[in-house]
């Protein structure tokens, strides 16, 4: 009969650690968590994770790769382009929707919050390449990327964006386009 005994032993100091409360305050709320995008390729003729629209400025053999990372409230877009036109200026920006055959498949220009074109809504990757035709760019925006609402693809467009006036975001045809991850 010493089973029962043992047990009832047992339980109570567990039941009465149970009933204590607790002098630990609630943890805050965590920061948002951290989003991290990324693309790299090959620009080819028809993959479209990595596609070349016009061959007379995205050569054969051309590749990119972007990373964009939102941490603490603000997001950090690197771009670096390889065997692009030498000494050549480019505008990027990123897209709504994932590259698709035809270049208007990515959708407009990704905006953090409301419809104005502007570097601060939007990611502008504006670059010239070098005399291999190697260039970078970064974009550093005071706010972070969303879970729900996140751009799909980097489009590389002929021209530099244009920043001021009624065609402020434009930067020309598209040149080559890049799905995110």
């Amino acid at each position: 009969m010493r089973r029962p005994a043992i047990l009832l032993s047992l339980f109570v100091p567990l039941l009465a650690a149970g009933c204590t409360q607790s002098a630990t305050p609630a943890a805050a709320p965590s920061p948002a968590a951290a989003v991290t995008l990324k693309g790299a390729g090959r620009f080819t003729d028809a993959n479209t994770a990595a596609i070349a629209y016009d061959r007379a400025l995205a050569p054969a053999g051309s590749q990119a790769s972007l990373t964009a990372e939102s941490i603490g409230g603000r997001t950090t877009s690197s771009l670096v382009v390889e065997g692009l036109l030498p000494k050549r200026a480019y505008g990027a920006h990123l897209h709504t929707n994932p590259c698709g055959a035809k270049p208007d498949d990515a959708g407009p220009h990704f905006q953090h919050h409301g419809k104005s074109a502007s570097a601060a809504n939007e990611v502008w990757l504006d670059l010239t390449t070098d005399a291999e035709g190697t260039g970078r760019a970064t974009a550093r925006n005071d706010w972070a990327l969303e879970p729900g609402h996140l751009p799909r693809a980097l489009v590389i467009h002929a021209q530099t964006t244009t920043s001021t006036g009624p065609s402020a975001g434009t930067a020309g045809p598209r040149v080559a386009c890049l799905t995110l991850n």
